[in-house]
């Protein structure tokens, strides 16, 4: 996982700058009595966003994914170092599948090849995540660099002799991933509501996953992988508050995977926020 390292370092200079000089024009402005009671007031009446958000994705091989975020924080040092972080957690495995009543033999891992490509994938997903946008001007059509990295937990089905007891259990085992791509924004409303203007968004990226190979082979005997895979993507949205939230994504390997898959991969999500 040490490939991993350098873009941690990079992601967390993106994010110094910006939050440091919000925080210093927030502690050079004075309090007087009126901003110190509204800040008091608007203490007391914060709510922490706790599974405010989440996304149901449908694959075009039958599979659906649902998952929520749980919180997203910062860890660091206010104004000098912080870390964006966002902890996801969700079924990513329930598969519809041709399965005989009373055998689990006849299960497959086809779903790994969605969840390795995937950012948002996983029963368990820890990852840094935003878009560092080329400039600083308040509008809304823009253009940056959007980013994810971070670990996750997967899920795949031991394969072996059907004497073998442990033939067709669940077997959860660790990745590493990280995203990297350009992103594009501009505006999106309904035609008698201008006033609630949203954003339509592009978006292409490169993704890289690593998995321990001896760990894959455990429950894949017949398997032969170095534990990397990789590829890219395309995708484009449409966000308006209280009204839609929906994307479309394409996913292509660069090499694909061993096990078996079915490509292209089309990804529709519906994503939900409550706040």
């Amino acid at each position: 996982m040490r490939f991993l390292f350098p873009i941690f370092c990079w992601l967390s200079s993106l994010f110094v700058s910006a939050q440091g000089k919000d925080t210093l024009m927030k502690q050079t402005a004075k309090p007087t009595q009126s901003t110190t009671t509204t800040n008091a007031n608007s203490a007391k009446d914060y709510k922490p966003e706790i599974f405010t958000s989440g996304f149901i994705d449908i694959v075009n091989n039958g599979q659906v994914n649902a998952s929520a975020r749980f919180i997203r924080l910062y860890i660091g040092e206010p104004g000098k170092f912080a870390i964006p972080v966002s902890f996801y957690g969700g079924v990513s495995n329930n598969t519809f599948q041709n399965n005989t009543p009373g055998t689990v033999f006849s299960k497959s891992n086809t779903h790994l090849v969605n969840q390795y490509i995937n950012p948002l994938s996983g029963l368990i997903n820890i990852s840094i995540e935003g878009v560092q946008f080329f400039t600083k001007k308040e509008k809304i059509t823009k253009s940056g660099l959007l980013y994810q990295a971070g670990e996750r937990v997967l899920s795949g089905i031991r394969v072996g002799e059907i004497s073998n007891p442990l033939t067709g259990k669940p077997v959860n085992f660790l990745n590493s991933f990280a995203a990297l791509g350009f992103y594009f924004q501009t505006g999106a409303w309904e035609r008698n509501n201008a006033k609630n203007v949203g954003v339509f968004w592009l978006a292409l990226r490169y993704h890289i996953c690593k998995s321990n190979a001896k760990q894959l082979k455990e429950f894949l005997p017949a398997i032969e992988t170095n534990g990397l895979y990789h590829g890219w993507s395309g995708g484009f949205g449409i966000e308006i508050n209280k009204l839609v939230n929906i994307k479309a994504i394409y996913y292509k390997y660069s090499k694909a995977p061993e096990i078996e898959y079915g490509l292209p991969i089309y990804q529709f999500s519906f994503q939900y926020s409550m706040k």
